[in-house]
């Protein structure tokens, strides 16, 4: 009968730790070397490909943030943020905010209660007064179309009809009926 002693050495040269852990040149148990890493500003990414090329991507001037996280709850410097954005009202609120790196950082720190979407513009970027010919998607997509501006014409007609003094504005239908009613043979 082996004692107890021959029994552990056997066992140790069998499931030991040295060829139990290393086998072959290959550690395991503990986290592989991989090589091949592209570096980026702060971080390292590992492509799947080896061929992987980056497409080439224009960074946008707008993001459009939504909240869909809950206000209340929140610790006061997260809330301080979502009040300087103006998303402390209802969830679903849309801001549009500046692609800037003080603006990132404090979206970062909230991006557990918000979605950030980039504001593509297909069309162009519309000058400075013809924002009123377009409108904002819920993808991110402004869509901009100078058919959407308004006729000059048209709207000083309309400016015209609304301070014109012989008009029947509501006040004085109101008062008109009242006194119709209270004298109609009169």
């Amino acid at each position: 009968m082996q004692s107890l002693k021959s029994h552990l050495v056997q066992a140790n040269a069998f499931y030991g730790f040295s060829s139990h852990l290393f086998r072959n040149g290959i550690k395991y148990g503990a986290r592989k070397s991989w090589t091949g890493a592209i570096e980026y500003d702060g971080f390292k990414f590992f492509p799947r490909h080896p061929d992987h090329k980056d497409p080439p991507v224009e960074a946008t001037k707008l993001f459009m943030v939504q909240r869909i996280g809950p206000f209340k709850g929140n610790e006061w410097r997260l809330k301080k943020i979502l009040e300087k954005y103006d998303l402390h009202g209802k969830p679903g609120e849309v801001a549009i905010v500046r692609n800037t790196t003080k603006t990132n950082e404090d979206l970062y720190k909230i991006k557990h209660l918000i979605k950030v979407t980039p504001i593509r513009t297909p069309n162009g970027v519309p000058d400075e007064g013809d924002l009123g010919a377009g409108y904002l998607r819920e993808d991110g997509t402004f869509i901009y179309s100078k058919k959407l501006i308004p006729d000059p014409q048209r709207l000083r007609l309309a400016e015209d009809f609304k301070t014109e003094p012989s008009r029947l504005d509501s006040p004085t239908l109101i008062k008109e009926s009242r006194d119709r009613w209270l004298n109609p043979w009169q």
